[in-house]
């Protein structure tokens, strides 16, 4: 079954945006200078290097995705991929605790970034070949590649603005990914946010990356209630 003209300029834009998105987080890190390794990410407990494994595992996860066909029907979509929680990280998980480990045996900021243009490389090139149509497995689940893309642009957009928190002079993530992040972060929340907030403002207040000033919590009325949207 071919897909229509429009599924598949849908399709393109998703493929398009992912590749965008993950390009410049990988060109973010790969510009850094290794002082800056050591410094804390907007990650609770993470500093930026032990964000960048975090970012080399997500590579791995997008290649084992694609990588793992199913048959049966979808049971999410790139908004319902994401489990809510109201509980920010605390840093404490042991998962948390391992990628910490993990970074630290690298030694030299050289070969992390290395092993992420590697890895992040080939999830690339697999994204721009999937089929949006075939079905794959994740965490216990089902979703077309399609959607799947589609959902990681919100990762790689939540994860360049933790990249960047404590980095005033690297470059943040790009207008289209944060645009539609947006969009996807009011699905979750089933709300828009205030048109005063900004595409950036309104991610990093959404998913408690940053609290709320007064007067953007009286902006934001009944949904100020529900958040922050943490997305795991």
């Amino acid at each position: 079954m071919r897909l229509s003209a429009i599924e598949a300029s849908h399709y393109r834009a998703n493929v398009d945006l992912f590749a965008h998105s993950w390009a410049a987080l990988r060109r973010a890190v790969a510009e850094l200078p290794d002082e800056d390794f050591a410094r804390p990410s907007g990650c609770a407990g993470w500093l930026v290097r032990d964000l960048v494994c975090h970012l080399v595992i997500d590579a791995q996860d997008v290649l084992i995705t694609l990588a793992t066909p199913e048959e049966t029907e979808p049971t999410r979509d790139a908004v319902t991929y994401w489990e809510v929680s109201a509980t920010p990280p605390t840093g404490d998980d042991p998962l948390d605790a391992l990628i910490v480990r993990l970074a630290a045996a690298y030694g030299e900021p050289r070969l992390l970034t290395f092993h992420l243009d590697d890895v992040g490389s080939a999830a690339g090139r697999a994204a721009g070949l999937a089929d949006p149509r075939l079905r794959v497995g994740t965490r216990g689940e089902v979703l077309t590649a399609g959607d799947y893309l589609s959902a990681y642009v919100l990762e790689w957009t939540l994860h360049h603005l933790d990249l960047v928190a404590n980095l005033p002079d690297a470059a943040g993530p790009p207008a289209a990914g944060l645009a539609r992040s947006r969009e996807m972060l009011e699905k979750i929340a089933g709300a828009a946010f205030p048109a005063s907030f900004s595409d950036k403002d309104a991610l990093l207040v959404g998913t408690g990356r940053r609290a709320p000033a007064d007067a953007e919590k009286a902006e934001l009325g009944d949904l100020a209630a529900r958040l922050p949207l943490v997305l795991g």
